[in-house]
């Protein structure tokens, strides 16, 4: 939807936010910060978010309730342009949030209501409680039977930004506390595994309590924000308790491991700093929320180490935007996603899934897809886990934010740019 054009007083200050500093000094495709926010932010609101206030990853055909029944083109529904609908709408919500709280614009409000109402929804189309769909077909609400962790976590994610924003009335934080309670619940009652629907009614995808740092900070930020969301008291204890526990084939409790960062899942999964820093930033925001809600100071301050170091580290790849080039012309063929996954057999496993989703005509496929993932959604990561940890890499991540142009991209993680501009502390 289009966005109304800002005053003169909100230009004005946009230029104060960015720091009053210009990119032409930094890329030649924005004048200033500010104008590059407001390209990427006009673009995803235009392009990638649904009518269910849902982020779709691409533009392209919507699954219908049979492609979501019998799993085309997986029945986990990767490739899709619903893959990671709560992921991506999670992770933006609370960069919304800040965009409204700076501007006061109606609009802006409106927009962040909008996101919550349809992360609400994403838990509100399936009978299994606590399943998080990953985004809703043609009749808006057929699905993928299968969500996963990456979907669940920033569902609390966004929702817990948006719950203490000071936007919603009243009626609307109740609805929002009762339905965390209620997925929390389920959580809690699974072992902290995420719950399938469809055909895979009684299978999980997904889990928290492992012992790498991304399960260490998600678990424990899932408790405190519940507890923050809820006010009672049980989610406070379950997770001082998880705090000092040692998960299964981990020697550090999990309080430990957060100050360690993301370094910390280096063996176990690969690359990250080269392109897996995406499935990175909702880890650091947790971090940056348990700073805030955390009152032991040397809790706070394994917090604050993990936070730290994981802007350090990421920092270091901010600066592959300048391998993006804005006049490129690969193949997005991922739109026609019925062309490139055309093989499809029934799926009664999650492992029959996957296989499924290995094969593609790579020809009509295209290059783009990964081009954009490896120099735009990648960099634009490190620029949010820098952001994040602070204002040390304010001209890089400007920078990163300056390179773009918005209105040539395919995929949806253009967000991250409005993300890294919004956690920057506000220029003074």
């Amino acid at each position: 939807m289009p966005r109304k054009l800002a005053s003169p007083t909100t230009q004005f200050a946009s230029l104060l936010w960015a720091g009053v500093l210009g990119c032409a000094q930094l890329s030649a495709q924005h004048a200033t910060v500010s104008a590059a926010v407001e390209q990427a932010h006009g673009v995803l609101w235009r392009s990638f978010v649904d009518s269910h206030g849902i982020i779709d990853d691409y533009v392209g055909e919507r699954p219908t309730p049979e492609d979501c029944k019998l799993g085309k083109p997986n029945a986990i529904g990767w490739w899709s342009p619903i893959e990671n609908g709560p992921m991506f709408t999670g992770l933006y919500l609370p960069a919304a949030c800040e965009r409204a709280r700076r501007s006061g614009d109606a609009t802006d409000k409106m927009h962040a209501g909008q996101l919550a109402q349809g992360l609400l929804k994403c838990a509100s189309v399936s009978d299994v409680p606590g399943f998080i769909a990953r985004g809703v077909g043609t009749d808006g609400r057929c699905h993928y039977p299968l969500g996963s962790d990456d979907q669940t976590h920033p569902w609390f994610l966004g929702l817990h930004a948006y719950f203490k924003s000071g936007l919603p009335a009243e009626k609307e934080r109740q609805q929002i506390a009762a339905k965390v309670k209620e997925v929390a619940e389920v959580l809690q009652s699974t072992g902290w595994q995420c719950p399938c629907d469809g055909d895979f009614k009684g299978q999980y995808r997904g889990a928290y309590k492992g012992h790498l740092f991304r399960d260490a900070v998600r678990y424990l930020y899932l408790l405190r924000a519940t507890h923050e969301i809820t006010g009672e008291g049980i989610w406070l204890e379950r997770y001082q308790k998880a705090l000092v526990e040692r998960p299964a084939n981990a020697s550090k409790t999990r309080a430990e491991i957060c100050a360690e960062g993301y370094a910390f899942d280096h063996e176990a999964i690969k690359h990250i700093d080269e392109f897996q820093l995406w499935i990175y930033v909702g880890c650091q925001g947790s971090l940056a929320q348990l700073v805030k809600m955390e009152t032991v100071e040397t809790v706070r301050d394994r917090y604050r180490a993990g936070l730290a170091l994981n802007a350090r580290n990421a920092a270091a790849a901010i600066t592959a935007h300048s391998q993006f080039d804005n006049a490129d012309t690969k193949v997005f063929g991922n739109a026609d996603w019925r062309a490139v996954y055309s093989t499809w057999f029934p799926q009664h496993t999650q492992e029959e899934a996957a296989k499924l989703a290995k094969i593609e005509d790579k020809a009509k496929r295209g290059e783009r897809k990964y081009y954009e993932a490896k120099w735009m959604r990648n960099p634009l990561a490190a620029a949010v886990i820098a952001a994040l940890g602070g204002d040390s890499a304010r001209t890089e991540i400007h920078a990163a934010i300056c390179h773009y142009d918005y209105s040539r991209l395919h995929m949806a993680e253009l967000f991250f740019a409005e993300c890294a501009y919004y956690a920057l502390p506000e220029a003074r």
